[in-house]
């Protein structure tokens, strides 16, 4: 699938969730958006492999579409989009901003290492040369998502009813905070990556385990980001990413 094909199906998608009034719009759209970013930097020549990158982005993409699919369709999916889809679902009035913040966390901590490991194979994580590559470019989506925050910031803005004067002054705080747990959870994904990658060539229960391991972890992140309080602030002393113990 290329990244063309994951736009018009997240279009399709966005066009629905909005019709339906459903709260996991607001995630999606952030989504879209970034999506079309990287395709621009893609365009643009930003990335060292932009054929390894588009791959990369359409595998990404399409754990969390079909986790989106499934639940729509009343099926189980992973623990957490189970927690984040849940959480749009309920009686509790979230502001979309926590929507998104649960999308990210659940997608990032849960599906990318996933999606790494689907396009970086045991030989490439042999290579050093050409996994100093993949990395470089994996740090680059950093670069793409970052000049996004003030943007998506606005965005998230235009939707919220009321804002207080405390909201507005937490505002350039919350943007630096952002653009921090970017840079710390990526880089804990990268290592999470490389940990899969090692129980994979143990054998299959053997990744079966770390994979449980990062679904609770990551669930368990999600589900915390449902308590009350300044969740950015809360994001940046905590951190936002995960990491999986070590053998």
């Amino acid at each position: 699938m290329s990244i063309d094909e994951v736009l018009a199906r997240m279009t399709a998608l966005l066009d629905e969730l909005a019709q339906a009034g459903d709260a996991r719009a607001a995630f999606h759209a952030t989504y879209l958006r970034t999506t079309r970013a990287v395709a621009d930097a893609l365009r643009a020549g930003a990335f060292l492999d932009a054929d390894w990158v588009e791959r990369w982005d359409a595998a990404f993409a399409g754990l969390y579409l079909d986790a989106l699919d499934a639940a729509r369709r009343g099926e189980p999916v992973p623990r957490p989009w189970s927690v984040a889809f849940a959480a749009a679902a309920g009686e509790r009035s979230l502001p979309a901003l926590r929507h998104v913040l649960l999308g990210m966390n659940a997608h990032i901590n849960y599906d990318l290492p996933q999606a790494l490991l689907a396009v970086i194979g045991d030989a490439e994580f042999d290579d050093p040369g050409l996994l100093a590559r993949r990395e470089a470019d994996h740090r680059r989506i950093d670069e793409v998502l970052t000049a996004r925050v003030r943007a998506e910031d606005n965005e998230l803005r235009a939707l919220a009813s009321a804002r207080s004067w405390r909201d507005n002054a937490m505002q350039p705080l919350n943007r630096a905070a952002t653009r921090r747990f970017l840079r710390e959870s990526r880089a804990k994904v990268w290592a999470n990556a490389a940990t899969l990658n090692r129980s994979r060539r143990q054998g299959e229960a053997a990744y079966a385990g770390r994979l449980a391991q990062l679904e609770e972890l990551s669930a368990a992140r999600v589900a915390d980001l449902m308590r009350s309080g300044p969740v950015l602030l809360r994001l940046a002393t905590r951190g936002f990413g995960i990491r999986l113990p070590g053998p």
